[in-house]
């Protein structure tokens, strides 16, 4: 990898922890950032952002929290309100979080930044890495596209999640994933 300083731009603690546990094991000074201005609604954003923080302080990880900007991203996927899970909605969702992470790595002088949006069983890893690839040539910074459910990650985020007690969502964040969620008959919290 050859990081020493990396930016770790997450949608929540249960796909984080794994990544952030390596990361810090391995002796990578790492800032887990969060800016998820998809999540609906508010308590929900809350609920994960505290969390994320909770688990960055467990596992030595710095926390970043960027503001909470739901109206901006409405105004992002206008028009896209429709789009499957997976759709186009979600590339644009991804490309708008990513570009303001490269903004700030840039801005904090960040080696590099990855994320773990992909680890999400909602998400496609090749469309979060076909968003960040978009992000990189605009901000910069290096993406590092690690897959962070391979090399025994999947089970250690297993075992943490169970460790730590972590709230385990049924739906990615979006209102549109919710509403996707709800009428599936799935609970929203666990």
């Amino acid at each position: 990898m050859g990081y020493r300083k990396l930016l770790v731009v997450s949608c929540c603690a249960p796909c984080s922890c794994a990544a952030i546990k390596r990361l810090v094991e391995d002796g990578v000074e790492v800032a887990v950032l969060f800016y998820n201005p998809n999540i609906y609604p508010q308590a929900e954003y809350e609920k994960r952002r505290d969390e994320q923080a909770h688990v960055c302080r467990l596992l030595g990880a710095h926390f970043v929290e960027l503001p909470y900007e739901p109206t901006r991203w409405e105004q992002a996927i206008e028009g896209l309100e429709n789009e499957p899970e997976r759709g186009k909605r979600c590339s644009v969702c991804f490309y708008m979080r990513l570009r303001r992470a490269q903004e700030y790595a840039k801005a904090h002088h960040f080696d590099a930044l990855t994320s773990v949006f992909g680890v999400s069983r909602y998400k496609d890893f090749h469309q979060v890495n076909r968003a960040a690839r978009w992000a990189w040539i605009k901000g910069g910074k290096p993406y590092w596209a690690k897959d962070w459910r391979k090399d025994g990650l999947e089970e250690l985020r297993r075992a943490l999640i169970k460790e730590f007690g972590l709230y385990q969502q049924t739906y990615c964040g979006c209102k549109y994933s919710l509403s996707k969620a709800n009428i599936h008959g799935e609970q929203t919290t666990k």
